[in-house]
């Protein structure tokens, strides 16, 4: 929900970049007069040399004020894959391809390891994006609901969109917002943000009594879903559906 802020409760220095907490390698250097932030993309961390006297909290504080700078870093750190006919991507968690015929039906059909459609080449992108999204809201906004009345929760609207520095948002009024990627994930990951965001509805912090409640809304392992998207989610985001 926050912007880059410093994570104490995280294992090691972390910085959070939307909802995604990065970590943070602090190297001290005995030359070294000022700070100094690097991505690594390579080892998905954040560098971050210091003067050997330097206070390294107020060394990451400074890190994590560098939102615009983290935000791009951390977006071009995964070549893009422009979605056609014959690309595979993911779908709940599934790897399908794209199997398109020229003469098959314009709708877009599921198949167990494949992805059905047809009409003009230069189109399936778009018509593959469009059903992807359809998806995405159909299945968070029953999940949202049905979590947040298990809960004795009110959700007024839900809807999705394409942010790129977090999976989800809730507000006051009690609106929820997803990014559709998250159809792409398997089932567990994107209930757990669900739940995360449903949570909300009542803590709007990330306090014990909210981490509490999202334990009990969601039927799985929360860590394990939140460090799936740690070490896979940034690849979400590679597949463009238009030029």
């Amino acid at each position: 929900m926050s912007n880059a802020s410093f994570d104490p409760a995280a294992d090691g220095p972390h910085i959070r970049v939307g909802d995604e907490a990065w970590p943070v390698r602090v190297v001290r250097h005995a030359q070294s007069r000022r700070y100094r932030l690097i991505f690594d993309g390579a080892r998905g961390e954040l560098r971050l040399t210091v003067p050997r006297r330097a206070s390294e909290r107020a060394a990451i504080k400074w890190a994590a004020e560098q939102q615009a700078w983290l935000t791009e870093q951390i977006g071009k750190a995964i070549k893009p894959l422009l979605v056609g006919p014959g690309t595979a991507i993911p779908f709940r968690g599934i790897e399908r391809r794209i199997d398109w015929s020229p003469t098959a039906p314009r709708a877009v059909r599921l198949g167990e390891s494949a992805i059905g459609v047809g009409g003009p080449a230069e189109g399936v992108g778009r018509r593959v994006e469009r059903w992807l999204k359809g998806e995405a809201l159909a299945l968070m906004e029953r999940e949202s609901r049905d979590i947040a009345e298990a809960a004795e929760l009110a959700v007024r609207r839900v809807g999705v969109g394409d942010p790129r520095s977090r999976w989800g948002s809730c507000t006051a009024g009690g609106d929820l917002r997803y990014s559709w990627r998250l159809v792409m994930a398997p089932d567990h990951v994107r209930r757990a943000t669900v739940a995360h965001e449903v949570a909300h509805l009542r803590h709007m912090d990330h306090g014990p009594a909210f981490h509490a409640l999202v334990e009990r809304l969601h039927d799985g392992d929360v860590a394990a879903a939140r460090g799936w998207l740690r070490r896979e989610g940034r690849a979400l985001h590679r597949y463009r559906f238009r030029p």
